[in-house]
């Protein structure tokens, strides 16, 4: 049997695969964080909630209205997004301007809200949701077993982040969603609708969130539980990355997800709390984060 640091190659190589998968996730949810605290201001804490809407939107589609998986990757994020269009319009729109903390208190407050009426619905249990036909089965790499639906979302993931990036980072549009941050009064004088902007940046950071929530959903069951069991974990990366920094929370997501796997083959007991080490760690050393700018 092949080892590599005295660990079987099997193990070490599917621990990396299931650190890519979570870092995966870490880099969508925390990605769509960034993007709405660094254009907005705003401490999303119902991330995790609205995560876990798109993956009970997938699940209430197929089982009520027939919507396949293909269908929901691009329905899904749409529904969430105008549920955040929503959200930011009648609440985070009447706190604009406001301390931060006031927009994490209000949307602590509807996670609460949101997850409390998804577990008195459905109950704190999880509900199966099986991946498309096209994506079942697995590859046989010679070195490990790949299962074709987690390559698929590691894949995917990897498209939808760098595609984000460079929307904000390297087109018109992201030009005026970043100047509309610094000086709203300015790119009004434009002509430019600075409201709508924002409005329209929220909803595409949660629907990030809702696609997230139908690629988690054959992985992980669909449960009530699913958005707070994770979005610890997806703040601490945004620290890490550093507070709005569209490129520093994509490469954080994946390399933090790679460390806890590598964490559980090496010293299982220390892979719930490593990234929360290494949180400390950028804290004291570099407090605006790996990629954050300092003031």
């Amino acid at each position: 049997m092949t080892t590599i640091f005295g660990v079987p190659a099997a193990a070490l190589y599917g621990q990396i695969l299931i650190g890519l998968i979570n870092g995966s996730f870490y880099a969508l949810l925390s990605l769509g964080l960034a993007v709405i605290f660094g254009l907005l201001n705003v401490i999303n804490f119902a991330h995790g909630a609205l995560y876990m809407l798109g993956a009970f939107t997938a699940w209430l589609g197929l089982q009520y209205f027939g919507l396949n998986y293909w269908a929901a990757l691009v329905v899904v994020p749409i529904v969430v997004g105008l549920f955040g269009i929503v959200i930011e319009r009648l609440a985070l729109r009447r706190i604009s301007g406001l301390d931060p903390l006031y927009g994490l208190l209000l949307t602590f407050g509807l996670t609460l809200v949101i997850e409390g009426l998804f577990r008195y619905w459905y109950g704190s249990s999880g509900q199966p949701y099986a991946p498309p036909p096209q994506l079942t089965g697995g590859v046989n790499l010679g070195f490990m077993f790949l299962p074709i639906y987690r390559g698929w979302v590691v894949i995917a993931s990897v498209i939808v982040c760098f595609a984000t990036w460079y929307v904000i980072e390297r087109t018109r549009l992201g030009a005026y969603l970043r100047a509309a941050t610094e000086n709203p009064a300015l790119v009004k004088a434009f002509g430019i609708n600075v409201p709508l902007l924002i409005t329209l940046t929220y909803a595409g950071g949660v629907a990030l969130a809702g696609f997230a929530g139908v690629l988690a959903a054959p992985i992980y069951q669909v449960s009530p539980l699913m958005g707070s069991n994770l979005i610890i974990v997806v703040f601490a990366v945004v620290v890490v990355g550093g507070m709005g920094s569209i490129l520093g929370a994509i490469v954080t997501g994946y390399l933090l997800g790679v460390l806890e796997g590598l964490t559980k083959v090496f010293y299982p007991p220390a892979s719930a709390i490593v990234i929360f080490v290494v949180m400390a760690v950028v804290l004291l050393v570099r407090p605006a984060g790996l990629f954050g700018r300092g003031d």
